[in-house]
């Protein structure tokens, strides 16, 4: 059973998951892990995750710690791994150093691990005490629990719109709604994605990118985590301190997979999601056909519904090919139907003090609702101005 937590305890793992959110933007499609190694208020070893196929936290924090590893205690943010994977068994490693306690705060979910790290621990005479700010590492890893318990991506759904609720003038215009503090900030959430989903109407109607732009020479001090709030489950702009990548180090986000809804594959040559800049991925209907310039472009076909691709089956898709969290920058018809089939987890929504006027373009499309006792309830985790403009995130449910 697990012992009542110190308020020691508590410092060290929020120290350790602070150091997690240094991988914020790296270490797909592992999780985000941080590592502290101390005897009592002394601090000997420090970790994080920095890239997958990369060492580990754990090892990280036992180099630096070196013998004083000896008869301390290491608080991880994420259960250790048993396994033999791209690098050896964490929970191997801690047990060769002599810990004598291991703090966890989540278990993990993955097959291979589940369980099997803390009984290694246990098995060698370790004390072992878990939960320390669970709810904070889950959401950090929101995405890699939803992918391993839920078989689907955490599907985050970007909008923007003016105060009277329209995204784009009747034409199709939209640029820009938002200022560019707002677009600078929707960087980060795409970096720290696994893939970004749009549309082929998007496609064809805007040429989007879909790639994580950032100012060249871009550190991680200038590209700051959004750091886990204790206790609330809410993500706010945080600064980077001196832990994680070195001062003036450049540091390059994990590209995320450009995904592309694309009935008919209609996608045109030339368009900037073909560029290959990033990988691109074309989940179209089974009898389409493949045009020339689309042979070279992975691709996957999909079963159909109600004349449009299965929304169910293109997660399960993602999350077999490891995507953890999923970016959604569609039109009104797409984002609808996530909300309404309940595939919608989180709207990020972006609000600009314009208005547009009753003949633009809605922000979502949704069906019609016969009493408002059927109205989707949303509960908001967090709000905020970003330059002029306001952001909501919000989740379904209250």
């Amino acid at each position: 059973m697990t012992e009542a937590f110190s308020s020691i305890d508590h410092q060290r793992m929020a120290h350790a998951l602070r150091l997690a959110e240094r991988g914020l933007y790296t270490t797909q499609p592992n999780p985000r892990v941080g590592c502290v190694i101390a005897h009592g208020e002394r601090v000997v070893g420090t970790g994080w995750h920095r890239r997958a196929g990369g060492p580990h936290a754990e090892v990280f924090a036992l180099r630096e710690a070196g013998e004083e590893a000896r008869g301390a205690t290491a608080y991880v943010t994420l259960e250790p791994c048993a396994h033999f994977g791209r690098t050896p068994p964490c929970a191997d490693a801690l047990v060769a150093a002599g810990v004598a306690r291991v703090v966890i705060a989540a278990e993990d979910p993955f097959a291979q691990v589940a369980g099997r790290g803390m009984e290694k621990l246990r098995a060698a005479g370790i004390t072992v005490d878990t939960g320390l700010l669970r709810e904070e590492s889950r959401e950090l890893n929101i995405g890699f629990f939803s992918r391993i318990e839920r078989g689907r991506p955490w599907v985050r759904v970007k909008l923007a719109m003016s105060l009277d609720g329209r995204t784009a003038l009747a034409d199709g215009e939209s640029k820009w709604i938002t200022g560019e503090a707002a677009r600078a900030d929707v960087q980060r959430w795409r970096a720290r994605s696994s893939a970004i989903l749009t549309g082929s109407g998007t496609v064809l109607a805007d040429n989007p990118r879909l790639t994580v732009r950032l100012q060249e020479g871009a550190h991680s001090s200038q590209f700051s985590a959004q750091t886990v709030g204790a206790g609330n489950n809410s993500l706010s702009p945080g600064p980077v301190g001196e832990e994680g990548w070195g001062e003036g180090e450049a540091f390059a986000p994990v590209a995320p997979l450009r995904v592309i809804l694309d009935r008919q594959l209609r996608t045109p040559a030339g368009s900037h999601v073909l560029a290959p800049v990033a990988p691109t991925l074309l989940m179209h209907a089974s009898d389409a056909s493949v045009p020339v310039h689309l042979e070279p472009i992975d691709r996957v076909s999909l079963p159909e519904g109600a004349g449009r691709l299965d929304l169910q089956t293109a997660l399960a898709e993602l999350a077999r090919r490891d995507i953890n969290e999923l970016h959604v920058e569609a039109g009104p018809t797409l984002c609808g139907a996530l909300l309404a089939a309940g595939l919608a987890d989180e709207l990020l929504l972006y609000i600009a003090p314009v208005l547009l006027g009753d003949t633009a373009r809605p922000l979502l499309g949704l069906p019609p609702l016969a009493r408002m006792a059927d109205r989707w309830q949303l509960r908001t985790l967090d709000r905020r101005m970003v330059g002029e403009d306001i952001r909501l995130r919000l989740r379904p449910g209250m």
